[in-house]
């Protein structure tokens, strides 16, 4: 598997023409920034391919124009308040609030006033890889039908996400140097905002869907995940591979095995893990890397669940 490359960026300055650039290097090459005093602005980014989380601080109050951004940038406000326009009212967001920053390809106008706000910025293909549906009955691009969560529980899980990827997955370099790892977190963030904010993401099965989820489109599936079970698959890959539509391999799995596809990856890639740990030299291994190999971004995680399928802790399984 060829690794992503997880870049990190830090930026502080308090020249504007310098903070300019580097916003329009970093998100928008026609990005506006009007600022009516001096301010500093710092910048700490982790890129992930797929996916980017970053902190940034301000000091000033910044009128922020963007139009060209091609991804989904979500924001939370740690202590900032901004201040979003777009074609209508504008929408206040203040301490401890998430929202979309963008929407994809539209235009709008950001009001930033002193303080953090975090930001993760999606590639829109990952979206469509987690809500797909077969390309016969796809509906089309994605689209978000509001800027804020659909209820404050929603808002924590969003925060708790972000959290769990940036603390967990990327603050690990030898576990954000796997693919799988990265791949999955990437998901993750997706399958988050979708059910975050309010989309036209398509969701119910269809009475073709519900046709197709049957024995043979499981075994399909099953035969697909065994032999690419070390590669950074989507369920909408195992959906391709089965013939049949992301809603119908969902639905194949939860009527004869009563788990998800995704589900049932991890299982195989925890008995992948299982295999690695009885066949590994316990001086030359650890039981983060065998785990981080097969996709297991936390330790404890990990430990835990191998102990319940095992019945052992890993670290017994790799000294036996």
């Amino acid at each position: 598997m060829t690794s992503i490359p997880v870049q990190t960026r830090q930026f502080d300055s308090r020249d504007p023409v310098a903070i300019h650039e580097f916003l329009s290097a970093t998100y928008d090459p026609k990005l506006r920034l009007d600022s009516r005093n001096r301010f500093r602005l710092t910048h700490h980014r982790v890129d992930a391919g797929p996916f980017a989380i970053a902190t940034t601080r301000q000091t000033g109050h910044l009128d922020i124009g963007a139009s060209t951004l091609d991804g989904l940038v979500l924001g939370h406000t740690r202590t900032a308040r901004v201040d979003r326009v777009c074609n209508g009212p504008v929408n206040r967001f203040g301490p401890g609030d998430v929202f979309l920053v963008t929407k994809p390809e539209e235009p709008c106008t950001v009001r930033w006033h002193p303080g953090e706000v975090e930001l993760c910025v999606l590639d829109l293909a990952v979206l469509e890889q987690v809500a797909t549906t077969a390309p016969a009955r796809r509906p089309g691009r994605i689209r978000f039908t509001d800027l804020g969560p659909a209820d404050q529980a929603l808002a924590r899980q969003w925060r708790t996400t972000t959290s769990y990827v940036r603390d967990v997955v990327l603050n690990n370099p030898s576990v954000s140097a796997q693919p799988l790892v990265i791949g999955n977190a990437a998901r993750m963030l997706a399958a988050a905002a979708l059910a975050v904010f309010p989309n036209t993401a398509f969701t119910e099965p269809t009475a073709a869907d519900r046709h197709d989820a049957s024995t043979a489109t499981l075994r399909r599936a099953i035969s697909f995940m065994e032999d690419f079970a070390d590669r950074d698959i989507s369920a909408a890959d195992i959906a391709a591979a089965a013939g049949v539509s992301l809603r119908a391999v969902q639905l194949a799995f939860r009527r004869h095995r009563g788990t998800t596809p995704m589900a049932y990856l991890r299982r195989i890639r925890l008995a992948r893990a299982h295999r690695d740990l009885l066949r590994a030299d316990p001086r030359q291994e650890t039981v983060s890397a065998i785990a981080s190999r097969w996709g297991f971004a936390s330790h404890s995680r990990f430990t835990a669940r191998y102990h319940a399928s095992y019945g052992v802790p890993p670290r017994e399984t790799l000294h036996a």
